[in-house]
This record gives C-alpha cells, structure tokens and sequence, in this order.
C-alpha cells in the first residue's frame, strides 16, 4: 500500500471517479475536485467507505483562485502533493468547423487547455520545492489524430499533448515527471454526448481493433501506473490507451 497524496480533477465521473476509487484502494490519500457539491460530497463518502482519508474540493479549473485554492488545500491537509491528475475535460460542442464560433472555442479551450495549464502552474511550484513528484494529464486519442466535426476538442487536446513535453522538459530539472494518457472511447456520459447515438457508437466501436469501448477502471489503471514507482524513468510521454486504435 502507497502513502502519498493524490489531487484529481474531474473527479466526479467516468475516467476520475475511477481513478479516485482505484488509489483509495492503493492506500493513497486523495482529494478530489468538480464542480457540483453535492455529488463531490458523495464521492467523498465513497473514497472514506474504502479506509481512505479523502476530501472534495469544489473548485472550476478555468478559474485561477480555484486552482490556487485547490493546490493550497491538499498541502494544508496533507502537507505535500506527490501525484497529480488533470483529467477536468470536456468534448466541447461537435460541429463543423465553419458552426464553431469564439464562445464554442472558448468553451473548449478554457477548459481544456487553460484548466490544464494552471493546474500545473500551481502543482509544479509545490513539487520544485519538494523534489518530487508525478503529474498525469488526461488528453485523448484525439490529440494526435485529426477527426471531422471535433476540431476543436481535437486542437484542445493537441494542446495539452504539447503542455505535457514541453512541461516535462521544465520539470525533470527539480525531479518532477510529466505524462499524459491518451483514452480511446471509453465508456462514459463524454462517449454518449459526443457519438449522439447508438448507431453511431456502435459504429465508432467496431472501428476499434479489440471491438468495444475502453472502461474507465482500464485508464485509471494506466494512470496509477505512470503515477508510480515503477514508470520511474518515464516523462514526456503520451501513452495511448485505445484498444489498438492507432497501432496502424
């Protein structure tokens, strides 16, 4: 069992809410953060119900005196921060390009990219002074693959897939590594929302060579993974957990 303290956004469904319940079980202490109190609160209950020591910050990562408040929290209730998750996201609105507008970019991207950008801002200056430490982004399969009628969500994740190497490369200076795990479809409200359709799922599915979704317990397991000891030597490293989808 592990001892160390574990910050995950987006923490209330799908991939997070799976990621938070798996390091419980590892032993680690866990805060968790989203945007809705009520079912924050829930998840809480759920990571104590597991033996963990658990809190719910309700914080937006667009927000910068969110994500400062954030970071601020987990130090003074655990006193450091040794793995970080960013994995608050969303699929934006789908559409053509020539639909998208300046408030369905902004949607995205603040989101997306700024949410991402000053999560590691806040976490890197507390690993510098420790020595230590992991952070996960969450981008997707997306992020290295154009897709009609996402290019936005798309564009997001080729973001945070550069915020990763290039923090990567500022961070392994005091000790700190980055990754990021690229998802498949996984199966979440995010999947539902963006396919629109069954039909249309079970087509995007049967483009997948294993022919199924990913589960949100196959990505923790990812995440845990780079969070640990043993993905020691591992940075800047986009690991693509999509049942083979880009293996041609």
């Amino acid at each position: 069992m592990v001892d160390k303290v574990i910050l995950i956004t987006g923490a209330l469904a799908g991939i997070g809410r799976a990621t938070a319940l798996a390091a419980a079980r590892e032993g680690y202490k866990v805060i968790v953060s989203g945007r809705n109190s009520q079912i924050g609160a829930a998840l809480e209950d759920d990571l104590r119900g597991l033996g963990a020591e658990a809190q719910f910050v309700k914080a937006d990562v667009r927000k910068e005196s969110d994500v400062r408040g954030l970071v601020e929290t987990a130090i003074s209730r655990s006193g450091r921060l040794d793995v970080a998750v960013n994995n608050a996201g969303t699929e934006g609105t789908p559409g053509p390009v020539v639909d998208q507008t300046p408030e369905s970019y902004a949607a995205t991207f603040d989101t997306n990219v700024l949410g991402v950008l000053l999560c590691m801002k806040y976490e890197f200056r507390i690993m510098e002074s420790q020595g230590a430490g992991s952070i996960i982004n969450v981008s997707s399969t997306m992020g290295s693959r154009g897709t009609a009628n996402a290019s936005l969500y798309v564009a997001s994740k080729h973001a945070v897939e550069g915020l990763t190497k290039s923090g990567a490369l500022e961070a392994a200076s005091f000790g700190v590594r980055v990754n990021a795990v690229a998802p498949g479809p996984v199966e979440t409200g995010m999947l539902d929302r963006f396919t629109g359709s069954q039909d249309r799922k079970a087509g995007l599915l049967a483009s997948i060579p294993l022919r199924r979704a990913g589960k949100p317990e196959e990505l923790a397991d990812a995440i845990l993974f780079l969070a640990s000891e043993k993905a020691s030597f591992v940075t800047g490293q986009i690991i693509n957990v999509n049942g083979g989808r880009t293996a041609s």
